[in-house]
């Protein structure tokens, strides 16, 4: 649901199951994400990258210095793994980092409704008088060099979120974003 401080360890205990069980489909679900932590977005695409692969490029200050997180090479998930993203206008900061990072390294499809576009770095001024003061310090690129803040993360295959939600033969709601990441997983288009 976010990027929290624990998120890198349920991570992987999820891939750990995940590799374990032998399937060769994984579908990550980001919608609705709102982010977190950059450090836990960067440890978490890790386990898809190699060592050194850039997963966000942060530009700081007025001289827009480039500082890249690169991943650490955890790789744990198998290469022919099929692998989509799912997100909307929910997912938002690391979540953008990781789909980003995952759709630019071309390791997974992205499939949903663009991402909200929250790539910046805030900082929080106090002063004198007891007020505080956000400003931002720096803004995040994908590895392709998309800026987050002004484009968001466009997805490969755009599905939006039906406005009433379509039944299935039993009666029951269908997530029809999901049903799409569905058959892009199985079938790559």
């Amino acid at each position: 649901y976010n990027f929290s401080a624990e998120s890198p360890e349920l991570f992987r205990n999820a891939i750990n199951d995940f590799v374990v069980s032998g399937l060769k489909h994984l579908i990550i679900d980001l919608r609705g994400n709102p982010g977190g932590y950059l450090e836990a977005a960067v440890q978490t695409s890790s386990y898809f990258l190699p060592e050194g692969k850039v997963v966000v490029s942060e530009k700081q200050g007025k001289s827009e210095e480039v500082v890249n997180h690169r991943s650490q090479g955890i790789a744990a998930v198998p290469v022919d793994t099929k692998i989509v993203v799912m997100i909307d206008g929910g997912s938002a900061s690391a979540s953008e980092i990781m789909a980003g990072a995952l759709k630019d390294h071309g390791v997974a499809k992205i499939v949903g409704e663009k991402s909200f576009g929250k790539g910046s770095v805030q900082q929080l001024i106090s002063l004198p008088d007891g007020s505080s003061l956000k400003v931002t310090i720096a803004k995040w690129f994908s590895p392709s060099g998309v800026n987050i803040s002004e484009s968001g993360i466009k997805p490969d295959i755009t599905v939006a979120m039906s406005t009433t939600t379509p039944k299935g033969p039993d009666g029951k709601p269908v997530d029809t974003q999901l049903q799409r990441a569905l058959e892009v997983v199985k079938t790559g288009k």
